[in-house]
C-alpha cells in the first residue's frame, strides 16, 4: 500500500457504537460544564486582553499556521485534512487540569474553555471548510464528499452546546451536586477518550503499524507548533506568566476526540484523517503532562510576573 492509498482508505468502525460515543462526548462536555458558571463568561470583562489571545491563538492563529505547516511539508491529503480538523477543534478537555498541574491561571483556562466550547459550534466548521478550501488537495476531497457546514454545526451543537447549558445548569442550581459528579466525570472523560481512540484503531492495526512513522512526526511537529504559537503570542503580548502558560496549553490540547466523531460520521473514517486525530489524541496528552510536569517544577516565583 503506498503513501497515496492512504487518502482513499476508510477505517473500519462499528457504526452501530456510534451513537454510543455520541452520547459518551455529550457526558463528557456535560461534566465539563459543571463546573463552569456564568462567571467564566464574564471573565472577559475582569481580563479581556488574555481571553482575546487565548481565543485568537486558538481559532485564528493555530488554524493558519497549520495552513502554512501543510503548504510547506505537502503531507498527502488525508492527512492535511486531519491537520485542518484538528486545528479547527476546541480546546481538549484536559486542559484545565494541566494548567493547574502546571501553576497556570486555571481560572482563566475554565473561561477559555467555555468561551471556546460556544465559538466551536460556528468556528469549527468554518475553519474547517475555509482553511481545506482554500489548499487544492484537501478541497478536491471535500468536493467529493460534499458535507454541508450546516449538518456539522448542527451536530456540534448536540454534542457540546446543549451539554453546555444543561451542566451549567446544574451547577448554578444544584452547586453542591455538581461538584461531587465533576470528579466522577473526569475519570469518565479519560477513560472515554482512551476507550475512543482505542476502538478506532483496534480493527485497523495494519494501517496503524504502516502509517506510525509517517504520520507521528507531522503530529509532533504539528503540535509543538500549537504549544509554540498560544506561548510566543502571549509572551510578546506581555501576559503574565500564568496566563501565558494557560494559553500556551489550551493552545496545544486539542479536542480530538470531537474530531474523530466528526470524521466518522462526516468522512467515514476517511483514513489519514482519523490516523492524525487518533495520534494526536495520544500525542497531546503525553506532551502536554510532560510540558506542565516541568513547568510544576519550576522553581520561578510566578507572583513577580504577574
Amino acid at each position: 500500500m503506498t503513501e497515496a492509498l492512504l487518502d482513499t482508505v476508510k477505517l473500519n468502525f462499528d457504526t452501530d457504537l456510534q451513537w454510543v460515543l455520541n452520547v459518551l462526548l455529550a457526558l463528557v462536555m456535560f461534566g465539563i460544564a459543571l463546573e463552569i458558571s456564568v462567571n467564566d463568561f464574564k471573565a472577559t470583562l475582569r481580563q479581556p486582553k488574555a481571553v482575546f489571545v487565548g481565543v485568537g491563538c486558538q481559532f485564528l492563529l493555530l488554524p493558519a499556521i497549520t495552513f502554512l505547516l501543510i503548504w510547506f511539508i505537502k503531507p498527502i491529503p488525508s492527512i492535511a485534512l486531519g491537520m485542518f480538523m484538528v486545528a479547527a477543534c476546541p480546546g481538549g478537555n484536559v486542559s484545565n487540569f494541566m494548567t493547574h498541574l502546571g501553576k497556570g491561571n486555571t481560572a482563566l483556562s475554565v473561561s477559555l474553555t467555555a468561551i471556546a466550547t460556544v465559538l466551536s459550534i460556528i468556528m469549527t466548521p468554518f475553519n474547517l471548510q475555509f482553511w481545506a478550501v482554500n489548499y487544492e488537495p484537501t478541497a478536491t476531497i471535500l468536493k467529493e464528499i460534499s458535507i454541508s457546514p450546516f449538518t456539522m454545526i448542527k451536530l456540534v451543537t448536540l454534542l457540546l452546546g446543549i451539554p453546555l447549558v444543561l451542566g451549567m445548569l446544574v451547577n448554578h442550581h444544584f452547586p453542591m451536586m455538581a461538584k461531587k459528579l465533576a470528579k466522577s466525570f473526569k475519570i469518565v472523560s479519560l477513560l472515554f477518550f482512551v476507550a475512543l481512540i482505542i476502538l478506532a484503531l483496534n480493527n485497523n492495526k495494519d494501517i496503524f503499524m504502516q502509517y506510525i512513522v509517517y504520520v507521528f512526526w507531522i503530529v509532533l511537529v504539528h503540535n509543538f507548533l500549537a504549544f509554540t504559537t498560544g506561548f510566543s503570542v502571549a509572551r510578546l503580548l506581555g501576559l503574565s506568566q500564568q496566563d501565558t502558560r494557560s494559553i500556551t496549553i489550551e493552545t496545544g490540547i486539542q479536542n480530538s476526540g470531537l474530531g474523530l466523531i466528526l470524521i466518522f460520521t462526516f468522512f467515514q473514517g476517511l483514513g489519514g484523517m482519523a490516523l492524525v486525530a487518533a495520534f494526536w489524541g495520544i500525542w497531546h496528552l503525553v506532551s502536554g503532562l510532560l510540558l506542565a510536569g516541568f513547568w510544576s517544577r519550576s522553581i520561578v516565583d510566578i507572583r513577580q510576573h504577574i
